[in-house]
């Protein structure tokens, strides 16, 4: 599986691993409608308050998770119980994570990218960010098993597994956490301008 880049001019300053936000030119409309201005609005609709809570589930279990690493890496969390807490957070975070994304890449992205083509570029960044981010959920699969083989066979490379695995899974919530942040600034603002219902998104009961 290859990674699709949005365009060679824009992989410094776009690229998850290295950006800090927006650049002005896909600001348009979180200028217009700030984060403060959000709860409140009344264009905030069922679909976009749904969205937003799954957003803050990713946010809070990827806390959890990075906590418990630093418990276990320090020794305050037992080998015993590092796994019992990590397994079912790392497997619901992954496995959701993955039909979050295929959501959005087939159904909203589309919708979102015809409604507003000053964004089109922003919402070819967010699908970037998908393949940028699977290959990370890979990487940290692959070093969460390596590191539990490692704790059910009692080796003594403990150290450097769990090295691995927090680098690993540290770099998948720091990139998920910005992906977040990025497409939260893209999203809302849309919703809020436009509406559920002209954009099509709208949930009716």
């Amino acid at each position: 599986m290859s990674i699709e880049k949005p365009s060679p001019a824009d992989t410094e300053v776009l690229d998850l691993a290295s950006r800090s936000g927006w650049p002005e030119d896909l600001r348009i409309l979180v200028e217009k409608f700030p984060r403060e201005q959000w709860q409140g609005h009344t264009n905030l609709g069922g679909m976009v308050r749904f969205w937003l809570s799954r957003h803050d589930m990713f946010r809070e279990l990827s806390g959890t998770i990075a906590e418990t690493t630093v418990n276990f890496r320090n020794g305050t969390l037992s080998a015993a119980e590092f796994p019992r807490q990590m397994v079912p957070r790392l497997q619901f975070l992954l496995q959701q994570l993955d039909v979050h994304h295929q959501i959005e890449d087939r159904h909203y992205f589309p919708i979102f990218r015809a409604a507003e083509e000053r964004l089109a570029r922003g919402f070819d960044v967010l699908e970037g960010d998908h393949h940028a981010i699977h290959a990370d959920m890979a990487a940290t699969a692959d070093a969460a098993n390596a590191l539990l083989r490692a704790l059910a066979d009692d080796k003594d490379d403990l150290t450097r597994h769990g090295d691995a695995y927090a680098q690993a899974s540290g770099g998948l919530l720091k990139g998920l956490i910005r992906h977040l942040d990025d497409e939260e600034d893209l999203i809302v603002p849309l919703i809020l301008d436009r509406g559920e219902d002209a954009l099509g998104v709208a949930h009716h009961g």
